[in-house]
């Protein structure tokens, strides 16, 4: 290994050589840092802590050109102009204190990018900020983990468009490629690039839970152990549900504890995390006005497994009711087909409610997204990789005013052999006292969006009863009231 530290480099026989650097070097910017320099490129480095930018260099020094630093100062000297700085620290105040850092060091057209996982609307502040310094400031959503970051990430960066110029070549180089096609792309204005790899992140949340419906109703309902799960899962990626999540899922499932020779599976405990990222996408939807209903019932289904104290207290004492039995063997293969078939339906609502929200995101802030870009840049590096991306790109790039995903003529034609299964599962699961909270909330969600007539007629009937709110009617324009408290005449408002 090179024994090289970063105080021990000349700032002399290092200023301007480095194409790209990188501030933060724990797991993700370590990796980001290698896959530079794998592609050719002089990679500037630095973390606030010497130490980490020196065992860096003692573990990966002769892996590539690399330019170690000990200052924020020396580091941005040692980059080309323009400047091109990449952030991967920890999303929140400490990542404006290393802007701010940076900014006082840079020269004007100098480009700061943040890697992480920022809240959009902080990276809108973020880039007015620096523009008002006369400096580029992206936000980049990275998609792929440690080992997308060292292999080839989907790289989602925003932004001004001319910071592409200089940045985009370095960023394509390191991005997964799919027929030649890069997994990176500008995609739009100052906080663009975090927005949609927020909603990327909650379409994640919502085909994780429902990969884990899936699972647990194969498990219950039809009395299979995980290493049999596996292999249904491993015969699944073979076709329509063909996705990372699924190679993987495959993997947790096969696994072996070795400490007790139990599957792994029951020996985690099922309380599941979260970052944050599925929250701000719900949130934003609210605030849309679009109904991400199956990533919001994931992400209530992440906090409800986290309610270790509640279920405890609730296991066996709420009433179940009656419930059915077991899935009879002789009906266990085409209960398997029809959990295939549920999945693959309600992974599709969850796609289609996340384009439905970049598209809204779209319109609300003036970024002029193109939602068959995202579809491009999805299909490698990123967690939601799958193979039906290729469709999806072909449904926008067919129809760009496409009113859903579903109503697309490839997917609106699946769909019709889905529905019967998709149905069926959702009534096995409730009759069982089985959790399907994506399975069951995607499926109401289609059925609502076919609906001729929904309820919220009478719900603005209420509406207008207690709060004198107004309703439109069927057979006229316009917004009317009826005198609840007097004759019940109605009168126009």
């Amino acid at each position: 290994m090179t024994n090289s530290s970063a105080t021990s480099t000349s700032a002399q026989s290092t200023e301007g050589t480095a194409q790209i650097g990188v501030v933060g070097l724990a797991v993700m910017g370590s990796n980001i840092a290698r896959n530079f320099a794998r592609h050719g490129h002089t990679v500037a480095v630095y973390n606030r802590t010497t130490a980490k930018t020196d065992a860096f260099m003692e573990e990966f020094g002769d892996t590539g050109s690399f330019v170690p630093s000990s200052t924020i100062e020396e580091f941005v000297a040692s980059l080309e102009r323009p400047r091109r700085a990449l952030i991967m620290v920890a999303a929140g105040s400490g990542t404006d204190a290393v802007i701010n850092q940076l900014a006082d060091a840079m020269d004007e057209g100098d480009i700061i990018i943040d890697g992480g996982n920022a809240l959009y609307t902080d990276t809108i502040r973020r880039e007015k900020e620096m523009s008002e310094r006369n400096l580029m400031f992206v936000g980049a959503g990275i998609s792929g983990g440690e080992e997308g970051a060292l292999n080839g990430p989907a790289i989602m960066p925003g932004g001004p468009k001319e910071s592409y110029e200089s940045l985009g070549p370095l960023l394509e180089s390191i991005s997964a490629q799919v027929d030649g096609t890069p997994c990176c792309t500008h995609i739009g204005p100052d906080g663009a690039g975090h927005f949609v790899k927020m909603v990327h992140n909650g379409i994640e949340y919502a085909d994780m839970q429902v990969i884990g419906e899936a699972y647990h109703l194969l498990r219950h309902s039809a009395g299979m152990d995980p290493a049999e799960i596996a292999e249904v899962f491993r015969e699944w990626n073979k076709g329509d549900l063909e996705s990372y999540l699924v190679e993987i899922t495959a993997e947790v499932l096969a696994q072996v504890d070795v400490e007790t020779g139990k599957p792994l599976v029951d020996i985690i405990v099922d309380s599941a995390g979260q970052k944050g990222t599925g929250r701000w996408t719900v949130k934003s939807a609210l605030d849309l006005g679009i109904p991400v209903t199956g990533i919001g019932e994931a992400v209530f289904a992440r906090a409800l497994s986290s309610a270790r104290d509640q279920r405890v207290a609730a296991h066996d004492k709420l009433p179940s009711g009656t419930l059915a039995g077991a899935i009879d063997p002789a009906a266990r293969e085409q209960f398997i087909e029809d959990v295939r078939r549920a999945l693959y339906a309600s992974k599709l609502v969850a796609y289609a409610q996340g384009f439905d929200q970049i598209i809204a995101g779209s319109k609300e802030y003036g970024w002029d997204l193109d939602p068959k870009d995202m579809a491009t840049i999805w299909r490698g590096g990123c967690i939601i990789r799958a193979q039906f991306l290729n469709r999806i790109r072909e449904a926008y790039e067919t129809n760009p005013e496409l009113p859903s995903l579903l109503l697309d003529g490839y997917f609106n034609g699946e769909l019709e052999g889905l529905i019967d299964s998709w149905r069926n599962i959702v009534v096995t699961a409730t009759q069982q006292g089985l959790p399907v909270p994506v399975f069951a909330s995607s499926l109401s969600y289609y059925d609502a969006l076919r609906a001729e007539r929904l309820p919220a007629a009478l719900i603005q009937g209420q509406r207008d009863f207690f709060g004198a709110h107004t309703y439109g009617r069927v057979d006229r324009p316009g917004a009317f009231h009826t005198l609840w408290s007097g004759e019940r005449n109605e009168v126009e408002a």
